[in-house]
């Protein structure tokens, strides 16, 4: 029996080279990867958390983050981490939210002098809640927020003496509610804790813009005949 070599159409070569392109760009953004070989093919890969938290870094670095949105942000996903903490909370848990309430207490009494120091334990006080969950998908975005933030809180957080007290009587407030698993209490508190920062930053953020910027002094006007005036004593 002969048989005749179909050659491809036009239309099947420009699906295929489609299908190509397509299949590389998924490949880039790493959600698929491509094996060569014998049962190789196109393979779905496993959701990366970490490449989450790199995008969302990006974002913020980027500066196209104002700082409404970031407090909106924080707000839904840090209330709902806390909540979830205050279920799923371990004795163990509880028990190193209390060491670094210890540690940020030592911070707070040393004033303005202990502000990076509570700030790196107020971090970490963060992403042991967000352990609690149990969940690495709030671990890496909080992650990720809280790797960035600082340069919201350099610019427009003074953290003077009021606020340190304030941040660490929030902290305080909020592992309580964890460790009596009051998921209600525990999401208000984050939640205001959240936007009430925000309204320290964004009042800074207003006085920032507010304050007038140095201006070229301006030179005396010089005569038509070309001298200056002597000024008198």
């Amino acid at each position: 029996m002969m048989f005749q070599t179909v050659k491809p159409t036009k239309v099947f070569q420009e699906v295929v080279g489609t299908l190509r392109e397509a299949l590389r760009v998924l490949e880039q953004k790493g959600l698929i990867e491509i094996r060569l070989g014998v049962g190789g093919g196109s393979v779905v890969r496993s959701v990366d958390a970490g490449r989450i938290s790199e995008s969302l870094g990006l974002l913020i670095r980027s500066q196209k983050v104002s700082l409404s949105h970031l407090t909106e942000f924080r707000v839904g996903v840090e209330g709902s981490i806390a909540g979830q903490a205050a279920e799923r909370r371990s004795a163990a848990d509880v028990r190193k939210l209390k060491n670094l309430l210890v540690v940020a207490g030592g911070c707070t009494k040393n004033g303005h002098r202990g502000r990076d120091e509570l700030l790196e334990v107020d971090k970490q006080i963060h992403m042991a809640i967000a352990a609690a969950t149990q969940n690495p998908i709030y671990q890496s975005v909080l992650t990720s927020i809280h790797d960035n933030i600082h340069r919201y809180y350099d610019r427009f957080l003074s953290m003077d003496d009021r606020e340190l007290a304030e941040n660490y009587r929030d902290l305080c407030d909020l592992v309580a509610a964890i460790e009596k698993g009051d998921a209600t209490a525990a999401r208000q508190l984050a939640r205001g804790h959240v936007q009430r920062f925000s309204i320290h930053m964004q009042r800074r953020a207003r006085e920032e813009a507010a304050e007038p910027k140095p201006s070229a002094r301006r030179s005396a006007p010089v005569p038509k005949d070309g001298s200056r005036r002597k000024r008198s004593i």
